[in-house]
């Protein structure tokens, strides 16, 4: 009955596309615009059926684009239309931007067999253990501290799959709860970087994916944000479906050393600070160790204020450019207006500019200022030669004077020692173990998320570059938490079973990999054959036309064009969305005045209905895979509703609000 629902379902949208098609088309006289806007409804049609989406998209491009040809010159039609297919498959393959995506994709299905999300989940489930509803907040927060190692929608799903919803439901959650959960957690790799789908994008839009990237962060921690702040409500309000935890669950065994160290009190910090005199049966460098490992986050926490106040009162750099503007005349000015267009239009760092965004503009100025260099003036120079002479030595520029502390800092140096007091007071025994698990499985992976996003956003390397880095790190840290799991074997033999492990999961991310990225590549092929043949025929001036004939101001714009996505993302996946609508999206950016760079925040935020609205809803079938037989498609499906209720509210939040995503970019590049 399910399945006949979803084909009744389907057949229903293919028929609001297809009869509205055959009404109002002018078959008697059809025209190329005409043409092109059947193109676009076939091609829904076509891949809703089931077809390859890339190659459907290069089948409907040919045909069309050889009626296009035709329609000019008969004879030279099907030479045309090979060379156009030559052509755009070349502009893809010299896209330097698309290198990053098999390196991105390759570090994170390594990662996802590092075995350090198993960890992460435990000692995040243990931390949280007070928390209501602490099982679904610890899923939701590890799925997004795995989305910045990877932006495999699959792989995170499936994996949170396996570990956190057996022991959801063993916990007495409800189903629905547990598989909203887990789906909505899963999904925010396609928004929090390093995403395949602002790679995506920004490939195809001509936008910075660096700017993406360091726009898309903030958006992505406020959805992770709301979902757990709903399902904490919701664990207050209905604790049915989310029963607390049992103490036998929370209790976490102490070692040895930890359970000599606890008779020195219940407070571990302090009882680390008396064990400094002589504890019986404890060494002395236990000790120690101990108790730096609990200074961490009060050192951490020291560490950025200190980085934040040096920011906050730095002096502001003036910078005397009056030479420079009246030695450049108009072709200064020429500069500066194209240094301020460059934001948010290239694909990612110019290579030779010292991979930094955006590029620098000396390249430009410099060779502007050759042409007309600033020479002094001899008779000025020649007048006063002996006052010159005696003038006494110019003092050094006095150093600038640090800007006074702003109010912002003090409010958050409080708020930081109070949380810190308020750590250390609750700092027990236990809460130190679990912290020292937080630490070897968040650790290692923090390293390489801080390593490639940070590369990223401060402007040390590019996306690709960054992937590589990623990459390697991702094989290093495979190799050691195999390892490590290895030196429980027999002795001897843990190097060679470390090679052996390392082998296959080499062996296998590289085939996963080549086949994510193949499909990838093949439909950037299929929609630049698809949107060429689109441009032939006039589709888009016919949309944009008709668009413009609506009088929308920028905000209806806005509402229609994200309410269109939204309703795409029932019946088609991100990637059919972005290759084959975006590129009509785009151009009528700039007739509205809406910056390419927020568009796409707001598309990738709009974009994770496309995984979480039936009957497509990719992120249910990856957890229905791996669910036990008694869990349905429709329960998993009623799980997600309420999470997609929220990203409707976190796509108005950054609607209203555009410095959510703006704020970033703009401190960094401009």
């Amino acid at each position: 009955m399910r399945i006949r629902k979803e084909l009744w379902f389907g057949f229903g949208l293919m028929a609001l596309i297809l009869l509205p098609t055959l009404v109002f088309t002018p078959w008697t006289n059809l025209t190329n615009g005409n043409l092109g806007l059947i193109m676009l409804g076939l091609v829904v049609v076509t891949i809703m059926l089931g077809f390859p989406t890339a190659f459907t998209l290069m089948g409907m491009g040919v045909f069309f684009g050889w009626l296009a040809y035709r329609s000019v010159n008969p004879d030279l039609a099907v030479a045309q239309i090979l060379d156009l297919m030559v052509q755009r498959a070349y502009s893809v393959m010299s896209n330097d931007v698309l290198i990053a995506v098999p390196l991105f994709v390759f570090m994170g299905y390594l990662v996802e067999r590092a075995n350090l999300i198993e960890k992460l989940f435990k000692s995040l489930h243990l931390a949280m253990a007070r928390v209501p509803g602490s099982l679904a907040v610890a899923t939701i927060v590890t799925c997004a501290i795995f989305a910045t190692a990877t932006g495999i929608v699959g792989a995170v799903v499936t994996l949170m799959g396996l570990l956190a919803f057996p022991a959801m439901l063993r916990a007495g959650y409800s189903v629905q709860v547990s598989a909203g959960a887990i789906t909505a957690g899963g999904c925010l790799g396609i928004l929090i970087p390093p995403s395949v789908l602002l790679i995506v994008y920004g490939a195809t839009a001509g936008v910075s994916v660096v700017q993406l990237y360091a726009g898309a962060f903030f958006p992505g921690i406020m959805l992770a944000g709301l979902y757990v702040g709903y399902v904490v409500v919701l664990a207050k309000w209905k604790p049915h479906l989310m029963p607390p935890l049992p103490e036998s669950e929370r209790h976490v065994p102490l070692p040895p050393t930890a359970a000599e160290l606890s008779k020195q009190g219940r407070n571990a910090l302090t009882g680390l600070f008396r064990a400094l005199s002589g504890a019986p049966g404890v060494n002395k460098s236990a000790v120690y160790g101990q108790l730096v490992v609990s200074l961490l986050p009060a050192m951490t926490v020291a560490v950025l204020l200190g980085i934040t106040f040096l920011g906050a009162t730095s002096p502001v750099a003036k910078v005397d450019t009056s030479g420079l503007v009246e030695a450049g005349g108009s072709l200064a000015a020429d500069v500066q207006e194209t240094s301020e267009g460059v934001i948010g239009g290239l694909a990612e760092p110019v290579e030779e500019s010292g991979l930094q965004e955006p590029p620098a503009e000396g390249s430009k100025a410099d060779a502007g200022i050759a042409k007309e260099p600033v020479t002094a003036p001899k008779p000025a120079a020649e007048k006063k030669p002996a006052k010159a002479a005696k003038a006494p030595a110019a003092p050094a520029a006095p150093e600038a004077e640090r800007l006074p502390v702003p109010l912002w800092y003090w409010i958050v140096l409080a708020i930081s020692f109070a949380a810190i007091a308020l750590l250390y007071y609750l700092w027990s025994w236990e809460r130190l173990e679990i912290f020292k698990m937080l630490l070897t499985s968040f650790f290692p992976l923090s390293v390489m998320i801080i390593a490639v996003l940070g590369s990223i956003v401060f402007g040390l390397a590019t996306p690709t570059e960054a992937a590589a880095v990623g990459a390697f790190g991702g094989f290093l840290l495979a190799g050691a938490y195999r390892y490590i799991a290895a030196l429980r074997g027999p002795s001897g033999t843990a190097i060679a079973t470390t090679l052996r492990d390392l082998g296959g999961i080499v062996k296998e991310s590289s085939f996963l990999t080549a086949k994510t990225t193949a499909m990838v590549c093949w439909l950037f092929v299929g929609s630049s054959i698809f949107s060429a043949a689109f441009a032939l025929l006039g589709g888009q001036e016919i949309i944009e036309r008709w668009v413009l004939s609506l009088g929308l101001t920028t905000i209806q714009f806005m509402l229609l064009a994200q309410f269109i996505i939204f309703i795409l993302g029932w019946p088609l996946e991100w990637t059919e969305i972005i290759v084959i609508f975006m590129p009509i999206f785009i151009p009528l950016l700039v007739k509205f005045n809406v910056d390419p760079l927020f568009f796409g925040l707001l598309v990738a935020l709009n974009l994770q209905t496309a995984f979480l609205s039936p009957p497509v809803a990719m992120a249910a079938f990856y957890l229905k895979g791996v669910a036990p037989s008694h869990v349905t498609l429709n329960q998993i499906f009623a799980g997600m509703l309420p999470f997609m209720g929220i990203q409707v509210v976190a796509l108005a939040l950054l609607y209203i609000f555009p410095g959510i995503g703006l704020w970033l970019p703009h401190i960094l590049y401009k």
